[in-house]
């Protein structure tokens, strides 16, 4: 069965996605958390934009570097005896366990450092200036901060050696958590409460796209909720509340800068100094 997940995995893995997304698509519409901002079927349609061209720059860039992403990573370690995990040697579970939750980590690391560094944050901003906050948001990246994640996670299986079915579970739930935990999704506050215990829920992941500077920093996990409790970067709660609180970057509200051309050139576009709350 792994060696079969491995050979389908493209297939696989999208299926996965489109699924969830459908299913949280449906769902946040029968139970929105905010009301809708106007015009969302044309962001919809924008943000999906993003996952096509960044898959596309992602296999261009592994054509270029050989390997064919994480996945392909995984295979050419386990052939070569690369990484921590092919010394060590340890039963298939916990290489694994401490596969999925380095990676996890490490993605964790990678926002972080996106937000610090000025030139990963001008490829990330565009994720953050989106004017809405709905399960679309969870694809919206730029296409050469695809491509150069994906470089990330390429040194990070090599490092570990981690095996190749993790790398794919690993994937596949990063996605999904993407897509879950950006949706305009209403939970009860008890099941709220009970599962960002484990996971990153739609009601935490919001506070990091709040214009304040203080909410904008912290919680940025994707997958799973420790690593901002463990490292000091939780918030429990925007300072507005949910249903008050203002999203996105105010310079990059203006409706034509929410097209997909100047989306992708905003990496490239000059802010005033003072004009930008998040200026680094």
């Amino acid at each position: 069965m792994p060696e079969w997940i491995v050979a389908h995995e493209a297939p696989l893995r999208l299926a996965a996605f489109l699924s969830v997304l459908a299913l949280l698509l449906l769902a946040q519409e029968r139970w929105p958390r905010r009301v809708p901002a106007p015009g969302r079927r044309g962001r919809w349609g924008v943000n999906l934009s993003m996952v096509v061209l960044g898959a596309l720059v992602a296999r261009a860039m592994a054509g270029l570097v050989v390997l064919l992403g994480a996945v392909a990573a995984a295979q050419w370690a386990a052939r070569h005896g690369v990484g921590v995990l092919a010394w060590l040697q340890w039963p298939p579970l916990v290489e694994g366990a401490l596969a999925f939750l380095a990676l996890d980590c490490a993605i964790y690391w990678q926002h972080r450092l996106f937000h610090r560094l000025p030139l990963f944050w001008r490829l990330h901003r565009m994720h953050h200036s989106d004017v809405d906050f709905d399960t679309t948001t969870g694809v919206r990246f730029h296409p050469v901060e695809i491509g150069v994640s994906m470089l990330i996670k390429v040194a990070v299986v090599l490092a570990l050696g981690a095996p190749a079915l993790a790398v794919i579970l690993f994937e596949v739930a990063l996605n999904a958590t993407s897509l879950f935990n950006h949706a305009n999704l209403r939970l009860p506050p008890a099941l709220d409460g009970a599962l960002r215990r484990l996971l990153v829920t739609p009601d935490m992941h919001r506070v990091h796209h709040s214009v304040h500077r203080r909410e904008h920093d912290s919680n940025y996990g994707f997958n799973l909720a420790w690593w901002d409790r463990l490292f000091g970067s939780y918030t429990a709660q925007p300072a507005e509340g949910h249903d008050a609180m203002r999203i996105g970057l105010p310079m990059f509200r203006d409706a034509g800068e929410q097209r997909l051309g100047p989306l992708l050139l905003q990496p490239l576009k000059e802010v005033k100094k003072g004009s930008d709350e998040f200026s680094r």
